[in-house]
């Protein structure tokens, strides 16, 4: 029989091992990738010594192909919970070292267990993926762990926050969790997603294609739109991490803390000098965006995707709010297939955790053209039309310059239940331009007129004058008031205070039909 001392070592020796992960060499490979390992990782997220770890001595249980002779405790995921800057989370990284970091029965169990916790208690689930895909050797019982962990994810949905940080391979079932969470960020040149490999691209369609060109960090960023976020390396990406949890409260039933704040630059006189003389020249709506928040608080999602709109978070008065933001300075602001997505989901996000929304408004219409009709614009700006009727967070809108037609309705506008409109003097609110308007409405007289260019020109000033305004609209209360650009700031902050308890009711039904 083993003394006191002997069960002692043994439970030290185990965690030891655990620790190791697939051993030295295999950490050494991947310190040579310039990738932490996964206890690196967690380490370097959550506070010091807060790290508290679940089913460290979880192993397989596969004994085909030899795998009972390798054993590893963990089975290649690190799971437990911890605190980042004081707030609890739970979190699972998958070691590379074991294996690959491919998911087994008891490596989704693993998964799954602290998924549940997380719920539980109300808490975000964080996931740092980093894993080969399916463990073959273990067949359905490793197709079957995946389908858990995507049932836990529909689940949690909209109760706790979920985040998943793609810091290596992430290939066939494996891309689908962190594509049902709220966020997924990737790392430059060492991580990558897609649902079939470069050699099968190559075997079905004969392309020639790299992992990188196929699914990496930059493709999703930019093309795809699967990756919210890239950064340089591994540090970057948890600190991405860490920056984007501040803004975002514990569950659906919490909001964010509020910053202390000092009133004390309520009037900001460099709005007054953002926008050009010229209606039609573009200027950078991200300046606006900084005219209005407090300093350097805004941080952008999606940044280099579908361009033309941008979301993000940001606070004013201490206040955590999502901006959603049309930009001239990329396709002159127009609405299109990407953006409209990409505002939706941002839209859908906040409001399911209580994020007030602030929508900046700049839109010429939506984009014409074949390529955006049978690519499906009218139910892709549905989605956008959906998402912010739906949503019951207070929601404020301030119109810059142009909102015409169809979507200065569905950039939260007043009839689709917005609780606040403002306009600045400058804003044109329109069925269209004026130049456009004046050729439909006077096209005989235009064509008829012994100086065509002369008679337009008149027309479209007299359009102007009376439609490309924001008076005609506050005059029937679809805009609450027309505020000087220096005021703005200060506006916001009474406005997003006075809706602070904001209730609305819902109806009694299972979910609405949202157009997907």
């Amino acid at each position: 029989m083993k003394s006191k001392e002997d069960k002692i070592n043994m439970l030290n020796d185990y965690i030891a091992q655990a620790h190791l992960g697939g051993g030295q060499e295999r950490i050494e490979k991947q310190h040579a990738k310039k990738k932490l390992t996964a206890r690196e990782r967690i380490a370097y997220l959550l506070d010091e010594g807060s790290f508290e770890e679940i089913g460290i001595l979880v192993t397989h249980r596969t004994t085909e192909f030899g795998m009972q002779d390798e054993i590893y405790f963990g089975d290649g995921v690190v799971t437990g919970y911890g605190t980042i800057n004081t707030r609890l989370v739970y979190i699972y990284a998958q070691d590379f070292t074991v294996f690959g970091g491919s998911l087994s029965e008891t490596h989704a169990e693993k998964i799954c267990k602290i998924m549940d916790l997380a719920l539980k208690v109300g808490a975000p689930i964080i996931g740092l993926n980093d894993s080969g895909g399916a463990r073959i050797q273990e067949g359905v019982r490793s197709l079957g762990g995946y389908a858990e962990i995507f049932y836990k994810n529909v689940q949690s949905s909209g109760i706790i926050p979920q985040i998943s940080a793609i810091m290596g391979p992430c290939a066939g079932g494996a891309v689908y969790s962190p594509a049902m969470t709220d966020f997924t960020l990737m790392v430059e040149q060492s991580s990558y997603m897609f649902v079939t490999g470069p050699n099968v691209v190559k075997t079905v369609t004969n392309e020639n294609v790299t992992s990188e060109e196929l699914g990496g960090a930059t493709t999703h960023a930019t093309k795809s739109g699967v990756a919210h976020k890239t950064s340089a390396n591994d540090i970057e990406c948890l600190e991405d991490l860490k920056t984007l949890l501040s803004y975002i409260p514990q569950n659906n039933k919490k909001t964010t803390e509020n910053l202390p704040y000092k009133l004390n630059d309520e009037i900001r006189e460099v709005l007054s000098n953002i926008l050009p003389d010229n209606v039609n020249k573009p200027y950078d709506m991200h300046e606006v965006i900084k005219g209005i928040i407090d300093e350097d608080s805004f941080y952008e999602i999606h940044k280099d995707y579908a361009e033309n709109i941008i979301v993000g978070f940001s606070r004013i008065a201490g206040r955590s709010v999502g901006i959603i933001a049309n930009q001239p300075m990329f396709l002159a602001g127009v609405l299109d297939v990407n953006s409209s997505k990409k505002a939706a989901r941002f839209t859908r996000f906040c409001d399911s955790f209580n994020i007030p929304l602030l929508v900046l408004v700049d839109v010429p219409g939506f984009l014409p053209g074949t390529d955006q009709e049978w690519n499906g614009i009218i139910v892709h700006g549905a989605k956008l039309l959906y998402a912010l009727s739906e949503a019951t967070v207070p929601r404020v809108t301030v119109i810059t310059r142009k909102a015409y037609g169809g979507a200065y309705d569905v950039m939260n506008s007043k009839h689709i239940g917005a609780d606040l409109n403002f306009a600045w003097p400058s804003a044109e609110i329109a069925v269209m331009g004026a130049k456009g308007a004046s050729e439909i409405i006077f096209r005989k007289e235009i064509a008829s007129a012994e100086n065509p260019d002369e008679k337009l020109a008149e027309r479209e000033s007299e359009y102007a004058d009376t439609f490309a305004n924001p008076y005609t609209a506050a005059r029937r209360g679809f805009i609450d008031e027309v505020i000087l650009p220096k005021d703005t700031r200060r506006k916001l902050i009474k406005a997003f205070s006075m809706l602070e308890d904001k209730i609305i009711e819902k109806r009694d039904r299972k979910h609405g039909n949202i157009p997907l």
